[in-house]
């Protein structure tokens, strides 16, 4: 245990490693913050379908020779989550439909473009690299943290100063928008909240990971948890504690960062799920 614990410490002394844990962890607290609306919005989906635009968008942007794919990622992603949070009950492709159009279209259009125009020799490993996350989490730039930070905290203060309009669009839409509340407007900021940290994680977790940190810190806190102050302080605290254990394991035994992040994430889930039937049956009797 000594040991383990100055290998960790000794870690922590590279720079690399300190940028990845900002970030990783972030990533993970802005995700469950928007994971908890998402899920009693009933858009569990939405990160799939959003990555996987992310996905298309970078391969546009790596075929017109970009170094900063998020030029191209960011702006469409932000789009899309628009349209598909804001499309509300007019649409003519309801919510499920649509996200499964875009995720299925997307990822495709992305591979097509990738195999057809070739930014590497090993395409194969390209396109499994941005569907599951790799060590770029590792190699970030100094620019890249800065920006990640920035728009991390961005996003935190919205979420802080819009909470009773986001509580009441993601309980009763109807209702608010009787009462007075711009519903369309916190729909948009969700939107792009949303959008913004699916194109955030794709270093982290990759595309087709990123509903993770999204849809299992917000079940989690479910289990146990009822009223949506407590679930929503929960499933962040859930979100950083996998975050950082999913790190320290994926650097100390050299597994990929994003399903190790990913299995903690499970992990937490069922030990939640556990004490919520402990928990219920206790009640009960």
């Amino acid at each position: 245990m000594v040991e383990l614990f100055n290998t960790i410490v000794n870690y922590f002394q590279f720079g690399f490693v300190q940028n990845a844990f900002v970030v990783g962890i972030l990533i993970s607290l802005c995700a469950s913050l928007l994971g908890v609306t998402l899920v009693l919005k009933r858009l569990s989906f939405i990160g799939d379908g959003l990555s996987h635009m992310a996905f298309g968008a970078m391969a546009v942007a790596a075929v017109v020779g970009l170094t900063n794919n998020m030029i191209i990622s960011l702006p469409v992603t932000v789009i899309a989550a628009i349209v598909l949070l804001n499309s509300g009950q007019k649409a003519r492709i309801k919510g499920d439909a649509a996200i499964a159009m875009l995720s299925v279209g997307a990822l495709a259009f992305g591979y097509l473009l990738m195999n057809l125009f070739p930014t590497s020799s090993n395409v194969s490993a390209d396109v499994c690299t941005t569907l599951f996350g790799s060590v770029l989490i590792l190699t970030l730039s100094r620019a890249q943290v800065i920006l990640c930070v920035v728009l991390s905290i961005v996003t935190i203060l919205a979420f802080i100063l819009f909470y009773n309009k986001i509580f009441a669009v993601t309980f009763d839409e109807s209702f608010a928008r009787a009462t007075g509340v711009k519903t369309t407007i916190f729909n948009i900021i969700i939107a792009i909240m949303t959008a913004v940290i699916i194109v955030l994680a794709m270093n982290l977790v990759g595309s087709l990971l990123i509903s993770a940190l999204i849809l299992f810190p917000a079940l989690s806190a479910m289990r146990v948890f009822k009223s949506f102050k407590s679930v929503t302080i929960s499933s962040v605290i859930i979100s950083v504690v996998c975050a950082t254990l999913g790190l320290l394991t994926a650097i100390v035994m050299g597994t990929p960062v994003g399903p190790t992040i990913v299995g903690t994430d499970v992990l937490a889930f069922l030990c939640f799920f556990l004490i919520g039937l402990i928990t219920s049956k206790t009640k009960k009797a």
